[in-house]
């Protein structure tokens, strides 16, 4: 295990690596030019040259991303050339937030979706069954804007229940589900239909296997076999798909943060992509990256927990 966990770490600092890379040379090519945008469109070109050598933006690029890269390790993020503040406070800030609204639409969503998926695969062919899958399938399809809109006309709108947008909630729990349940219902939308579909077919191949079926030919109860055979294996797959959701939730958020006004670093990366402010697109896409990794990096460590199989394998 410690072996295997040590591979795993060497391979999430590879990709963390490249992925800074890749993050820091899409962030360059993007078309605008940072002196320009802060200073307007009624600056000289040589006040924009001037501006551009003064922030380094006109060195090479291999050299730029060292020197970013190296600042970012040691956790000078640099300033914000547009809203004029230090980068890292502002990143962590609307991560901090992300994590609230991805965090609750998870704990909400995943084990409704697992308990789901198991009773579908449990009732497979059966009406109950079919009744899961269409709609798992069909909330996937649905938009988030959508339902977003959806949800904000019906409950905010017209009923009055919750407020048209979200803000960050307070530690109060019926805050926290007054600010977060309406944004969060388009997310678990999404979440479901993937969740669900992958814990179903998990457990059906697990009903499936040889194990179950000697564990069934000893006369072992049914609720002892499911629970401890056919659960600990056919929640592997499941437990990756959540790991993945995780990056989604945290930076896929765009459409649902600008939608209901959350401040979240969604937005924050719309605002600095449109706006040109490299500093802080670069270094909330790496943060989201980050947390990526080490959501599959937990994933890889719970699987291999579950199932010796998994590190063995490796």
């Amino acid at each position: 295990m410690g072996r295997y966990v040590l591979r795993r770490l060497g391979l999430t600092a590879i990709t963390l690596v490249l992925t800074s890379f890749a993050v820091f040379a899409a962030a360059e090519v993007l078309p605008g030019d940072v002196g320009r945008t802060i200073l307007g469109p009624y600056a000289s070109q040589q006040q924009v040259d001037q501006l551009n050598h003064q922030l380094g933006a006109d060195d090479p690029l291999a050299q730029r991303y060292f020197t970013w890269a190296g600042n970012f390790v040691r956790g000078d993020w640099g300033e914000s050339p547009i809203q004029r503040v230090e980068v890292r406070p502002l990143v962590i800030d609307r991560l901090k937030n992300s994590l609230i609204l991805g965090g609750f639409a998870l704990i909400l969503i995943v084990p409704f979706s697992v308990l789901l998926g198991v009773l579908a695969a449990l009732h497979y062919g059966r009406p109950l069954d079919r009744v899961i899958s269409i709609a798992g399938l069909s909330f996937v399809a649905l938009p988030e804007f959508v339902v977003g809109v959806v949800v904000i006309v019906v409950f905010a709108v017209k009923l009055g229940w919750f407020p048209v947008s979200s803000q960050v909630p307070s530690a109060n729990p019926v805050d926290i589900v007054r600010q977060c349940l309406l944004p969060a219902i388009p997310l678990m939308f999404v979440l479901f239909g993937y969740i669900s579909r992958m814990a179903r077919a998990g457990t059906i191949d697990a009903l499936r296997s040889n194990y179950t079926r000697t564990a069934i030919l000893k006369g072992l109860p049914q609720r002892y076999v499911i629970m401890r055979h056919v659960l600990r294996n056919s929640l592997l797959p499941t437990i990756t798909v959540v790991s993945v959701q995780v990056g989604y939730l945290v930076g896929g958020l765009v459409v649902v943060e600008q939608l209901f006004s959350y401040p979240g670093i969604g937005e924050l990366i719309l605002n600095a992509a449109t706006g040109h402010d490299l500093p802080t697109l670069e270094a909330s896409v790496l943060m989201i990256a980050v947390i990526y990794t080490v959501a599959n990096f937990t994933a890889d460590i719970v699987a291999a927990l579950l199932n010796p199989r998994v590190r063995l394998a490796t």
